[in-house]
């Protein structure tokens, strides 16, 4: 990967010649770059914006200020920095940038609802390994007068609002930020090289120390070097105050993963069966799979909007968390476009840990697979009706939907073709599930448990703690048994080097 830097050359197209700013400037200007902070064409435009006004610059609070007030000094003293015709040209096009509008459809009033007396019926699949907290969730989500059809995904479990493996359709015109949940389009991301599997027992130590250096854990995490960060070009980040809010903590952000249950690692998979869709031989290859989300730009955008949805419709206590936006009022369009961009943000965040291993490898990988989940669709129902669908982990399983479906550290994923089953709101579930809460792992498991499942699968595992230890997981073969009607398994995939965040780091799946 070529190193981007900003050299004096630069500044002076800028309109910089100072000897004595040099250096002043060149230090916070590739601080800036090599910290992640923001991409090169951002910041010659930042230095442009404080060279024209360096007054507004060092009078608030920024990154810039100490050099503004250097800048200002300068100016002071008779030795004003002039911007260029190449400098002004970048304050016309930031002026003339189209900003991103939304309609004018006015603000959501509040309004109190009440449930149905009787919940619509709906598919349950591996009623047997669901526990009783996630049908009682699904039972209200099923009562909620927006609902029209629902179904249950063998790996549920309980969370907030919607259980995690719940799908539910609602009215065309009604969105439930906690049924799409916080870490909106967490997703699967598999890349598949034409590498001898050997690699994972000759090479292992090669293959750790990709993962240590090209991927990034943790809450607060951040990455450097950036892949491609043309994303961020677009005019959605203009949309809202929100979105311009936490645009710079995403560009900083992009390329990590969170915490909990979320991975990169290597392994070996296993082609079953030739399929049009994954258009893969039959046999073995070495592969990376990665699970992650929007990070903190998506946990910002739900947890605001799910705080407005609950102020605007009110619903009885245990319902709360089930509150919807109007599709047709300014917050619900805010947070339909909001989440639609955290979806492609996430898939940036992949492509980025993607790109810069197979660079690593120096192979392009022969297929890469991914689909997300914690998501709204508009879609429609078999009769034709149209409908909001949300999958809180729960997999998109169309007829033309290729998808991963991972489990624990040390049991075995797959990737599947969907069957389109309208029961089943074309859908599968997102994992195994969880059968034992994080506490109740972290109180109940030994670190020797954990090593023995690790030395039986043969995996080695970079951080994690127990409470993502594979005991904590359902048996992710009777998962499967219970979604025949609406998978087809395609290929099965081992994991055998894991990387997860710290065990110090807090869950926040």
């Amino acid at each position: 990967m070529e190193t981007v830097i900003i050299t004096q050359e630069d500044l002076q197209q800028l309109g910089v010649h100072h000897e004595e700013a040099y250096p002043k400037f060149l230090r916070v200007a590739n601080g800036l770059l090599n910290n992640g902070v923001y991409p090169k064409s951002h910041i010659l435009l930042l230095f442009a914006q404080m060279i024209d006004s360096p007054k507004k610059f060092s009078f608030s609070k920024n990154k810039l200020t100490n050099l503004a007030l250097y800048t200002k000094h300068l100016k002071e003293i008779g030795q004003e920095l002039v911007l260029s015709e190449y400098g002004q040209s970048l304050l016309e096009a930031e002026k003339n940038k189209p900003k991103y509008e939304l309609p004018k459809t006015g603000r959501q009033s509040e309004n109190y609802f009440d449930l149905r007396e009787e919940a619509l019926s709906y598919r349950i699949y591996g009623g047997n390994y669901i526990e009783q907290g996630a049908l009682d969730q699904m039972q209200t989500a099923m009562k909620l007068p927006i609902s029209i059809a629902g179904a249950l995904m063998p790996d549920a479990h309980q969370g907030y609002g919607l259980p995690i493996g719940g799908v539910l359709a609602t009215t065309a015109n009604t969105v439930i930020p906690y049924a799409v949940g916080v870490d909106i389009a967490c997703r699967m991301c598999m890349s598949v090289f034409d590498l001898p599997v050997s690699m994972i027992q000759r090479e292992d130590k090669l293959l750790k120390k990709m993962l240590e250096y090209h991927s990034f854990f943790g809450m607060g995490s951040e990455s450097k070097q950036k892949y491609d960060d043309t994303l961020f070009d677009r005019s959605e980040w203009t949309a809202t105050k929100l979105i311009r809010d936490l645009k710079d903590k995403a560009y900083r952000q992009l390329g990590t993963s969170g915490t909990g249950n979320h991975f990169v690692e290597w392994g070996v998979l296993e082609v079953l069966e030739q399929d049009e869709l994954m258009d893969l031989p039959v046999g073995k290859y070495l592969t990376l799979l990665s699970h992650s989300g929007s990070r903190g730009f998506g946990g910002a955008i739900a947890n605001h909007y799910s705080k407005i949805a609950m102020e605007k419709t009110r619903l009885p206590k245990e319902a709360k968390h089930l509150a919807w936006l109007d599709m047709n009022s300014e917050e619900g369009q805010e947070y339909w476009l909001s989440m639609n961009l955290a979806g492609d943000y996430a898939s940036a965040n992949h492509h980025e840990i993607h790109h810069k291993i197979a660079a690593a490898l120096n192979q392009n990988p022969l297929k890469r697979i991914e689909n997300h989940h914690n998501f709204a669709w508009e879609e429609r129902l078999a009769d034709g009706t149209p409908v909001i669908v949300h999958r809180k982990g729960a997999t998109p399983a169309g007829s033309q939907d290729l998808g991963i479906i991972p489990a624990s550290m040390t049991q075995p994923g797959y990737v599947i073709r969907g069957k389109g089953t309208s029961e089943g709101l074309n859908s599968a579930s997102h994992g195994a599930g969880r059968k034992m809460s994080r506490t109740k792992a972290l109180g109940m498991l030994t670190k020797d448990d954990l090593q023995a499942e690790l030395k039986k699968a043969q995996v080695q595992l970079i951080g994690a703690d127990l409470d993502e230890a594979p005991q904590a997981y359902k048996d992710i073969r009777k998962v499967m048994d219970a979604q025949t009607d609406l998978v087809q398994v395609l290929a099965q995939f081992s994991p055998k080097i894991v990387r997860m965040a710290d065990g110090r780091e807090k869950a926040e799946d």
